[in-house]
């Protein structure tokens, strides 16, 4: 089932941050998700089973300088190892390309690291229509 995110899903989300290779603890977690569930351009889904988070996506909505359109940026999406390939990263992809277009939304994009553990995932992105189109940088300040 997908549904949007709650504060009772906060264990869940710090494991499942732990799984894409960030470890994170409830408290941490905590902390995190509760700016992020107040700011109305963030948006997080969660995948459950049987009670159990296996998949999420976050998101934000944003707007563009070189254009009049707003988009959707998943800046964090996951699913759990044990349930990959059972398409639920396909359903939350659905899910949030739908959320995108309900808040009038043009355009979904996302970064993934260029690291090896990563390829799949960015293969299941292009599978998925996604089009890799820029390079990212970033400084840490």
């Amino acid at each position: 089932m997908i549904r949007k995110a709650t504060m009772e899903d906060v264990q869940g989300l710090a494991e499942l941050m732990s799984e894409l290779g960030y470890p994170t603890s409830y408290e941490n977690m905590k902390q995190r998700y509760s700016k992020i569930n107040q700011h109305p351009d963030y948006y997080t889904l969660v995948y459950e089973i049987e009670g159990q988070l296996v998949g999420m996506t976050g998101m934000i909505r944003a707007f563009r300088y070189e254009d009049d359109y707003s988009y959707v940026r998943i800046v964090s999406m996951v699913v759990k190892e044990f349930a990959r390939g059972k398409g639920i990263g396909y359903e939350l992809l659905k899910a949030s390309e739908s959320w995108a277009k309900g808040q009038g939304c043009h355009m979904v994009t996302l970064n993934s690291g260029n690291r090896e553990e990563r390829s799949k995932a960015h293969e299941f992105y292009k599978r998925n229509g996604f089009v890799g189109s820029a390079t990212g940088f970033y400084k840490k300040l």
